[in-house]
């Protein structure tokens, strides 16, 4: 168990978002066969499974139809090429699976596949003669864009109905950017043949890594399997990941959407390019002309993205909560090498607020829990981590004669379990920070490993939901001590461990490589016995935009393990706050704040439009709609920019706006849920000043 105190954490490690590939041509059909060296991983894989998984789950008759059905989904997530008798024909492996893998055959993975590669090829030669003709924009129908939760279809007539929407959609789409008639036939001639292009690359590694991802993922939502090529592109781009713009990508129906910026690199410094937002289009250099990604491969789309330190590359992109016809927005980044130094943590005070006359709120801002392994390894007494920063600015706070301090974890998605621990050390005298259960039932528990306090005074954390794992058990820890107040929304609720695995290791002798599995081999509790799965770490003061945060994160995933509860851990706790005084306090000065409105407003519109499943393609209600949404945000953004001093503008994208005055917005937004932090604190301060003075 010894291990967890080095294993890097993280609320998304998703390896797709960075493998590189190299140029592929198509695969010929007949090549889509099952090898020896699969039918032996497959094997494996099962075995390690059912001994080291955290979870125990029998490989039965209900899990084989959740394989199928998962398998289906990861083919054809949006039921736009199967129809339903193809579904049908396949029903016969529902309860077959099970036999078949436990017997190291993986045949129907590939006889499934052949069948789908057939059934996009006939989609995208009907969508290319659909591309030609002319489209009515003045009849009054709907385009069902989200079809998961739709039967297949059931004839050819009902599917090709399904695309001639789809290409309509796609003209509107396009038409709604002002994009003339011949260029958006040649983007969508281009971005269907590429849909094909892309499926008929996929080889015999990326057929059975489909497949027994599809196993994996019946599991639960973090165990996953890398090919030998898979692996060995992660291992490249894990190299070069700390050069280029900074961010993780996914790809969402064929869009690359924004997974996360990193701290430090262009994307993130720029405050251009956020989570969520979808990139539609790549040009290089300043003038290079940008070329619509929409369809592309991820791979080919991260090629396109990296490049050189120094080189510029421009991106096309759909804000996160516009719909796809909306206006795009083109940003200009220079790539560059990460700056490590950015993800360090940083100090700086925050007074002369409203309310906040006479106090001093040091804000500690850590974005990461990082530990320099290697120098550590190395024997270099003066390596960085967190916890060594951190007590620094600390101590730097304490000279300043700060009357509280926060915490700031927003945005932190995980990092050294150690740092975590020792981090909440500087906290406490002494005690237990985290409980782990493995596999096999065993708990082990990581102490505080010193007993001196770095900073006694009044403390709040502050969390959001995208704050993960090791933030966590940080903000966990504080909480159930009751050491500081927690402030913000529910946390990402990621509260599993997982290892790589080489699967080569299982096969004495074997020179091959069999790739590499991603396994789930243990779950975090907190002291109190609660786990921080699912669940995540509910503030015991909670901002507004909270409410929406319902399914995001571990919560909504699918197969998520639940939240579980062991014993507590032998502890005391360190204080005790009057909560509902200051709950009561921040509920009336959020209540009309023109920043939690703005961002209230923001949340949702985000939902309302995720929620949204269809679209219309009459042409003047989607220009209409988008301007009603438009001029909704307007009417927010510019209350806010008042409240902060600067001047109205007239549109979202408004293009002349002064720089300068542009940063100073970002920096207010950013500041909105920290002042109100800093505020509840002072609250705090002053609520047990009396008391302090009585002792």
């Amino acid at each position: 168990m010894k291990f967890f105190k080095v294993i890097l954490l993280s609320s998304l490690f998703l390896f797709s978002s960075t493998a590189l590939w190299a140029n592929r041509q198509v695969v010929p059909i007949s090549e889509l066969q099952p090898t020896p060296e699969q039918q032996q991983t497959a094997n494996v894989i099962v075995k390690v499974i059912e001994k080291y998984h955290y979870k125990e789950v029998a490989l039965d008759d209900a899990m084989s139809k959740m394989i199928l059905d998962r398998y289906f989904d990861a083919l054809d997530p949006n039921r736009s090429f199967f129809r339903a008798r193809d579904i049908v024909r396949f029903s016969l492996y529902q309860d077959k699976l099970d036999d078949y893998l436990k017997n190291a055959r993986i045949e129907p993975a590939f006889e499934i596949f052949r069948l789908y590669r057939k059934r996009v090829a006939e989609a995208v030669a009907h969508a290319q003669k659909l591309v030609d003709k002319a489209f009515d924009f003045t009849i009054d129908e709907s385009y069902r864009f989200e079809r998961d939760k739709e039967p297949w279809p059931q004839t050819r007539t009902e599917l090709q109905e399904i695309w001639r929407k789809r290409v309509k959609n796609d003209f509107l789409n396009l038409r709604l950017m002002d994009k003339k008639d011949d260029e958006i036939r040649k983007t969508l001639r281009e971005r269907y043949k590429r849909l094909l292009s892309r499926v008929e690359q996929f080889d015999t590694n990326d057929v059975f890594q489909t497949f027994i991802n599809a196993y994996t993922l019946s599991l639960e939502p973090h165990t996953s399997y890398m090919s030998p090529s898979t692996s060995e592109n992660f291992d490249i781009s894990m190299r070069l990941s700390l050069e280029g713009i900074g961010a993780v990508l996914k790809d969402e129906d064929g869009f690359t959407v924004v997974q996360k910026t990193v701290i430090g690199g262009p994307a993130e410094q720029s405050d251009l390019l956020h989570s969520g937002d979808r990139i539609v289009g790549v040009g290089q250099g300043l003038e290079g002309e940008i070329i619509d990604i929409v369809g592309w491969r991820l791979q080919d789309v991260v090629e396109q993205i990296r490049g050189p330190k120094g080189s510029v590359v421009r991106l096309d992109i759909l804000p996160k909560g516009t719909e796809t016809g909306s206006k795009r927005k083109t940003i200009t980044l220079v790539r560059n090498k990460i700056k490590l130094e950015e993800q360090a943590a940083k100090s700086y005070i925050i007074e002369d607020l409203d309310g906040m006359k006479g106090m001093r709120i040091g804000v500690v801002e850590v974005p990461t829990f990082y530990r320099d392994f290697a120098a550590e390894a190395r024997g270099d007494e003066d390596f960085r981590s967190t916890t060594r920063d951190v007590r620094n600015l600390l101590g730097d706070l304490k000279k300043q004669g700060v009357n509280g301090i926060v915490i700031d974890l927003r945005e932190n998605g995980g990092g050294s379990l150690s740092e975590a621990t020792e981090l909440t050390g500087l906290f406490i005298d002494s005690g237990p920070v985290v409980q782990i259960k493995d596999a096999f039932g065993k708990i082990e528990i990581e102490q505080d490993p010193d007993q001196t306090i770095a900073y006694e005074g009044p403390l709040a954390v502050l969390v959001d939901r995208n704050s993960a794992s090791a933030s966590e058990i940080f903000a966990g820890a504080i909480q159930d001590y009751k050491r500081g107040i927690v402030i913000g929304e529910p946390t990402f609720g990621k509260g599993t461990v997982q290892t790589l695995v080489d699967l080569g290791r299982f096969v004495p002798g074997r020179k091959k490589d069999l790739g590499r599995l991603r396994l789930t081999m243990a779950q975090f509790f907190r002291i109190n016995g609660g786990s921080t799965q699912h669940r995540g770490v509910v503030p015991d003061i909670q901002f507004p935009m909270a409410k929406f945060s319902e399914d995001f994160g571990e919560r909504s995933l699918e197969n998520a393990l639940p939240w579980a509860q062991i014993r507590p851990a032998n502890f005391a706790t360190k204080g005790k706050w009057a909560v509902p005084h200051l709950i009561d306090n921040h509920m009336s000065r959020v209540e009309h704040d023109p920043g939690f409105e703005m961002l209230v407003d923001r949340e949702k519109r985000f939902q309302a439009l995720d929620k949204r499943t269809e679209t219309s393609l009459l042409e003047s209600r989607r220009r209409s709609e988008w301007d009603d949404r438009e001029q909704e945000q307007l009417v927010h953004k510019n209350r806010f920019r008042a409240s902060q001093g600067l001047q109205a503008i007239k549109s979202i994208d408004q293009e002349d706006i002064d720089v300068d005055v542009d940063d100073k917005e970002s920096e207010a937004t950013q500041r909105i849920e920290l002042n109100e932090a800093a505020r509840i604190l002072t609250d705090s301060i002053r609520m047990q000043a009396p008391r302090a003075v009585m002792r």
